[in-house]
């Protein structure tokens, strides 16, 4: 079974992430959407919203797993068993981080692929942040 672990905030998760895991699918046997926690930053939704909203989207026992975690993703791909990193980028300067994080994660372990996902046009200005911003603004409304 080929598994493809899919990180990020998801603070909120988008209709681009969404389609990320969609189009995934079609590629590996399971993804692991894994919601991560840093102590430094500042989310608009706790870990236990995020990882429910998400959970909620996918329907339970099948092929997309939730989970959350703190340190290294490469640490969490060992744990649920996936040698890929799943990735999304919208434009040249999501590339670009992503290579650099996939170099660091590619030294930390060699046997753990990055797999970047092209955004497609639909979804290529959905962002968290405009999400949030919108959800703001919903809510002083």
């Amino acid at each position: 079974m080929t598994t493809a672990l899919f990180p990020g905030s998801f603070d909120p998760f988008t209709t681009g992430h969404r389609n990320i895991v969609d189009r995934a699918l079609r590629l590996f046997d399971r993804v692991v959407i894994a919601v991560g926690v840093n102590s430094d930053k500042k989310y608009m939704f706790s870990t236990e919203e995020r990882v429910g909203r998400i959970r909620a989207l996918f329907p339970e026992g099948g092929r997309v797993d939730v989970v959350s975690y703190s340190g290294m993703t490469v640490d969490v791909c060992r744990q649920v068993g996936a040698h890929c990193i799943l990735r999304g980028v919208r434009n040249t300067q999501d590339m670009e981080y992503e290579q650099t994080v996939a170099a660091v994660n590619r030294t930390l372990a060699p046997e753990i692929d990055t797999v970047i996902l092209l955004a497609d046009t639909e979804y290529k200005d959905i962002s968290s942040t405009l999400e949030r911003e919108k959800l703001l603004h919903t809510q002083c409304s």
